[in-house]
């Protein structure tokens, strides 16, 4: 677990509530941005069908069904992976 701006860890904090910042950064904590329904791929960027729509998924918010989310590669990298790896079976020479 990482705060989402600075990347510091946040393994020992184990409920984060409506007002708590980063140690580091002072970035808000309770934001979509560390929640572990936040996708940016999904309708609204998070994969709780129930939530409320927010708008900036950066400041604090009052989400009830926020959770801190644990180790996750972003979204971006996990589709870069995939796209190299299409790239890189098709263009692969044909060995006889």
């Amino acid at each position: 677990m990482n705060c989402w701006s600075c990347g510091f860890s946040l393994a020992g904090i184990i409920r984060v509530g409506f007002r708590d910042e980063c140690p580091r950064c002072s970035s808000p904590l309770h934001c979509c941005r560390n929640c572990k329904f936040y996708d940016q791929t999904y309708h609204n960027q998070c994969r709780e069908p129930m939530a409320e729509r927010v708008v900036d998924k950066e400041r604090a918010n009052f989400c009830e069904y926020f959770a801190l989310a644990g180790d996750r590669p972003s979204a971006s990298a996990k589709g870069q992976d995939s796209a190299r790896d299409k790239l890189e079976a098709l263009f692969q020479k044909k060995r006889s």
